[in-house]
């Protein structure tokens, strides 16, 4: 009895560690100054299990979103967040535009799998 206790709550643990949101720590320094798109020193880049992908402020644990999905998750108010843009600079070779966010959202995707 105890065993088939233990072996439950083993597979619900691992089963809930599986279902979690993969989330890396990326680095001005590790991307490259010229395509770094934020005003912080590093982000957090989450991808949750339906695919909705987030940019993760690590001092604050801000959640901005990276795709349609997570502004989706924001504005129906599943999940708390702020526009993206906030924390995006402005592109200095491109004067009113914004840094890209695709490596971003390319690394992002990459969690997904």
């Amino acid at each position: 009895m105890k065993k088939s206790i233990l072996t439950l709550l083993l597979l619900a643990v691992s089963g809930t560690a599986l279902a979690a949101p993969q989330i890396i720590t990326v680095s001005r320094f590790e991307v490259g100054k010229d395509k770094w798109a934020f005003n912080r020193e590093e982000v957090m880049l989450s991808c949750r299990g339906d695919h909705a992908l987030f940019a993760i402020n690590p001092s604050t644990l801000m959640q901005y979103p990276l795709n349609d999905k997570a502004e989706q998750m924001v504005k129906s108010g599943k999940t708390t967040g702020q526009p993206i843009s906030v924390i995006q600079v402005d592109d200095p070779s491109a004067p009113g535009q914004k840094m890209s966010l695709a490596p971003f959202i390319d690394r992002a995707e990459k969690l997904c799998k």
